[in-house]
Parts: structure tokens; C-alpha cells; sequence
């Protein structure tokens, strides 16, 4: 039995370990070819020059015959025209747009820096350059007729929605034909990172209208946090994975949203009629990860409506910080875009008593550790009975080499006798390890959240340790440590308590096993050096309450 006990152990080492390499590799999703499925989804690999034809660049002064833009005004007679730079500010963001396809050319978050350094530049969620840049607009006559590169002339230089101002609006105005125009008009709130946009065509027939964002990773991809496009419909959230130039991905039917996200930002574009249907395409541009994610409102028609105006994309956007509490507040299931994976139904919990603590200690180490200890007074009761479970074998441990000795031959009867002897002592030779195994989901679903919540980005702890969600390092001036850069202090403190902890359990192992088990505190610590910091925290305090509760069982019980 204390060798299934030892097997589990390392069976649970294994699983981190290729929970850690082969977690986040889900393919593209797939689904049925029938056209008549709306949720239909489809992924295919295309040439490179088909993508390129097929990419949204087609002519912008193409001639349609029979359509009320064939006399579309030509890019050609901006020339000398200087597109301006927008910029809209509020207490939360500073945007920049430009009246070259009414796009947006930054969007730089005013709370959130790109490192914990007081002078680092705020975080840019556009990372994209011209002609790839959000919010671009196609409409799909035939051909599809590209708008990024037409001047929309905005009605403002510059709009302050700062402080008390109140919601402002900004409008993009292009002449698509003499008489027809195309309206793109943003509104902008205070103290919020949600923008409404209408996009109306007057002057012509009525067309689909089709919207774009084009982003790629905003930090270096990770293998264990998904960075991409994504959406959510039908109650379900689809995180889009292309990994050749050129290949695609479409669906149609209805939407909550579309958006682009790592684990800290995302840009999202969310229909105010989900049912629509929308048409969505992703396609990856090129080698750099930039990825093009089209939104398209299937519902309008191309039938004849005479004069006047009709508003093809009525949306709203977020470009903001996945904040859950703030996701929650917005409605339209945006919280979804927080995905920690299969750990979600115990990680979400946690991020939200996590939060609970911060409220009044302001403070996510020492909440970390309240949260240890709540998780071990809940895992107290199964802890305390294998401790002393575990002390019972070692007592044990004479009568088991007996029965052993004298069944030696007849393993049926050893087994036999081995159970009764178990059930005389109410003893279970496997509650010693139930525990550890027990705890592995919370300790994956706690290492999600610190790898993906913005709550934890860049919180400091204390004494050397200022980001909670990266590596644990002191740093020693003048001295750099190979590979290291500074002293994994946290991580060799827990490396130690694992160790102690060890030594302080009953053990009724043979030395061989006894031997592989030294080396357990030692593949632990190494392989906790890159986790982050307050995953460590959580497993250092866990292992030292993990300690006094056997020194307790050690003293006190029989």
C-alpha cells in the first residue's frame, strides 16, 4: 500500500508537469459542413496568395454595376488630403484615432503599465500597424468594397471626457457617391471602458456591413495561457487557434461577442442584437501572429429602399482590463472572455475570495494566505485522519512484514489478511496521499488565476517580492545569477518546509522508496522557480500548516 501511496505521489508530479507542457493545446474548433447549421464553424488551410486576394483589399474604387456605390469616391482624390489624428481622453484611457478609415491607432490604458517600473509606459491594447488597424469597415457588395483607406473627416479635433464632462460623441463622416455617405459615430462615457458605435449608410441600398479587428499577441505568446481571438454564442466560448498564414476560421448564427485577449486586456466587439445572425472570419495574416477577426451583420439585405438612412452595425466595444467584477457589470456574458480553462468552476471561486480578503487588508500576499488557510481548515477533517492514518501504519508496520512473510506465497490470502487486518484498526492505507491529490486542483486552479486575473498583475507582497504573478526573485546588486537573475528565497523556503514536512510524516516505506522520496522537495523546488510568486506563497504556507498539524498528531495522538 505505501507503494500505490508512493505511485500516486509521483502520478501527481507527472500530472503537473504535463499539465505545464501540453496545457492550452486544444485545436481549432471544428463543426459540421452543412450550410444550414448556424453554429456551423470551419477551419481550412488556404494558399497564401488566395488569402492575400480574399484579405480585405479589395479595390476601393471598384466600379459595381447595378449598385448605388458604383461612383464610389476614389482614395485617389484624398490626395494632399492629410488624415488627422483624434484623440479622445478619459479618466481610464487615452484613445488616438484616425480619419483614415475612422480606425483607432492606440488605445493606451492610463492604470495599467507595461512593468511594475513607475515610469513604464501605460499598456497599449493596439498592436497593429496601418493598414491592419481596428475598427476598419468593409461593405459587402459585390465585389466587397474596403473602406480602410478612405478618408472619414471627424466632426472634432479632439474630445476631453475627463472628470464630471459627461458622455460626448464623435462622428466619422466618408462620401462613398455622390449623395451617399457613410456615418461612424462613436459615444463616450466616464469611468467606463465600454464605447457604443452606430455605423448608418445613407443615400443607398441597404448593404451588409462588416467590422474588423486586427491585433496579435500584445506580450510574448504563452503555452499555458491562450492569447487570441475569441468568441462566445449559444451559451458556449470558442477561443480560435490558427496556426498556419493563411488559415481560417468562420462561423455564423447568433453572437454575444467577438474579441481579441491575452490574460490580462482584451478588445471585444459585442452586438446590441445578438440574434442577428452574424457572420465571423479569422484568418492569420502573416508569421508575426497578426490575426484578422471580421464581424459581419448577415441581417441586412440588398433590397431597394429608396432615400434616406439605415444603421448597418449598431455595436459595443470594450477595450479594456478583464476585470471580472467589471465584465459582470456590462452584461452580454463578456465575463466568459475570463477562461481558466478546466479549472474554472474551483478558479473563479478563489479569484472572488481572494477579492473578498483584499477588500479589507488591500494587501493579495496576505490575502493569499488567508486563503491557504481557509482552503486548510476545509481540508482539515480528511488531513487530520490521514496523519493519522499514516501513524497507525508505521505502528503497523511489524504485523504487515508478519503477514507478508507468511503469505509470501499465496498473494490471494495475503490480501485477504492484509484487508482485515486494515479494517480491525480502521485504518485506510491510502488516506495518507488523499489529501495532496485532493488539493491539486485548487493548487492548478489558484496558479490559473494568478496567471490570468488583472487584480494580480504587478501586486506587491512585500520585502523583495513586488508582482505577485511573476517568479520570486531577490536581487543582489552587482550580482547576477545565471539564468536566475536574483535568489528564488520563496521557493527555497518551501523547497525546506517540504522537506521538513517529509521527515516529520510516519513513513512505513522499504529504504529504496524511502530514498526516492528525498529527491521529491528537490524536484518541487525546481520545478516551482519560474511559477509565480504567489503560487509559491500558497504552497510555503501550506506546507508549514501541514507541519504543525503533524507535529500535533505526532504529539498528542495515539
Amino acid at each position: 500500500m505505501e507503494t500505490r501511496s508512493l505511485i500516486a505521489i509521483v502520478l501527481s508530479l507527472l500530472v503537473l508537469l504535463g499539465f505545464q507542457f501540453f496545457y492550452g493545446a486544444k485545436q481549432p474548433p471544428s463543426g459540421p459542413g452543412s450550410d444550414n447549421s448556424s453554429t456551423n464553424v470551419t477551419t481550412r488551410k488556404l494558399e497564401v496568395k488566395a488569402a492575400d486576394e480574399e484579405n480585405g483589399q479589395a479595390p476601393k474604387t471598384a466600379a459595381v454595376p447595378g449598385n448605388a456605390l458604383a461612383g464610389l469616391v476614389s482614395p485617389a482624390q484624398y490626395s494632399g488630403i492629410k488624415a488627422r489624428e483624434i484623440t479622445v481622453e478619459t479618466d481610464l484611457y487615452k484613445a488616438v484615432f484616425s480619419e483614415e478609415g475612422g480606425t483607432v491607432k492606440r488605445f493606451l490604458l492610463k492604470k495599467y503599465r507595461q512593468t511594475i517600473d513607475k515610469n513604464s509606459p501605460p499598456v497599449d491594447l493596439i498592436n497593429a500597424s496601418p493598414p491592419y488597424l481596428p475598427l476598419g469597415l468593409q461593405l459587402s457588395a459585390k465585389p466587397p468594397v474596403d473602406l480602410g483607406s478612405v478618408i472619414f473627416k471627424a466632426d472634432k479635433d479632439k474630445l476631453d471626457v475627463t472628470g464630471s464632462s459627461g458622455p460626448a460623441e464623435l462622428k466619422f463622416v466618408a462620401q462613398l457617391a455622390p449623395g451617399a455617405f457613410i456615418i461612424k459615430t462613436f459615444h463616450f462615457k466616464p469611468e467606463t471602458y465600454w464605447i457604443d458605435l452606430s455605423v448608418t449608410i445613407s443615400g443607398t441600398s441597404p448593404i451588409q456591413g462588416s467590422i474588423f479587428l486586427f491585433n496579435k499577441p500584445y506580450q510574448k505568446e504563452s503555452r499555458y495561457v491562450f492569447s487570441g481571438p475569441s468568441y462566445y454564442a449559444q451559451d458556449k466560448l470558442e477561443e480560435i487557434k490558427l496556426k498556419k498564414v493563411g488559415e481560417e476560421a468562420s462561423y455564423s448564427g447568433p453572437l454575444d461577442w467577438m474579441a481579441y485577449g491575452d490574460n490580462y486586456f482584451c478588445t471585444a466587439l459585442i452586438p446590441m442584437e445578438a440574434s442577428g445572425p452574424w457572420g465571423l472570419l479569422f484568418r492569420k495574416m502573416d508569421d508575426t501572429g497578426l490575426v484578422q477577426s471580421k464581424l459581419t451583420n448577415l441581417s441586412n439585405s440588398f433590397e431597394k429602399v429608396g432615400e434616406g438612412s439605415i444603421e448597418i452595425l449598431k455595436l459595443g466595444l470594450y477595450f479594456g482590463p478583464k476585470e471580472i467584477d467589471r465584465l459582470k457589470a456590462l452584461g452580454h456574458n463578456l465575463s466568459k472572455e475570463i477562461n481558466f480553462g478546466w479549472f474554472d468552476p474551483i478558479a473563479k471561486p478563489l479569484l472572488y475570495v481572494l477579492k473578498f480578503f483584499y477588500r479589507f487588508i488591500h494587501n493579495y500576499g496576505w490575502s493569499i494566505i488567508l486563503l491557504t488557510v481557509l482552503i486548510k481548515i476545509l481540508f482539515w477533517p480528511l488531513a487530520h485522519k490521514g496523519a493519522q492514518s499514516m501513524k497507525t501504519m508505521q505502528k503497523l508496520q511489524p504485523k504487515l512484514a508478519k503477514l507478508k512473510e507468511k503469505y509470501k506465497d499465496d498473494k490471494e490470502r495475503m490480501n485477504k489478511e492484509l484487508m482485515q487486518l486494515y479494517k480491525t484498526y480502521k485504518v485506510n492505507p491510502m488516506s495518507g496521499c488523499l489529501p495532496m491529490l485532493l488539493q491539486i486542483p485548487v493548487f492548478f486552479a489558484l496558479y490559473k488565476v494568478l496567471l490570468q486575473a488583472i487584480e494580480l498583475r504587478h501586486a506587491p507582497f512585500m520585502l523583495w517580492i513586488n508582482d505577485l504573478s511573476a517568479p520570486d526573485r531577490l536581487m543582489i546588486p552587482g550580482v547576477a545569477i545565471p539564468y536566475l537573475g536574483g535568489i528564488p528565497v520563496l521557493t527555497l523556503l518551501m523547497g525546506v518546509s517540504m522537506y521538513y514536512q517529509q521527515r516529520l510524516r510516519p513513513s512505513s516505506m522499504d529504504p529504496t522508496q524511502a530514498k526516492m522520496m528525498q529527491f521529491l522537495p528537490v524536484v518541487f523546488t525546481f520545478m516551482f522557480i519560474n511559477f509565480p510568486s504567489g503560487l509559491v506563497l500558497y504552497w510555503l504556507v501550506n506546507n508549514i500548516l501541514s507541519i504543525v498539524q503533524q507535529v500535533y498528531v505526532n504529539k498528542f495522538t495515539d
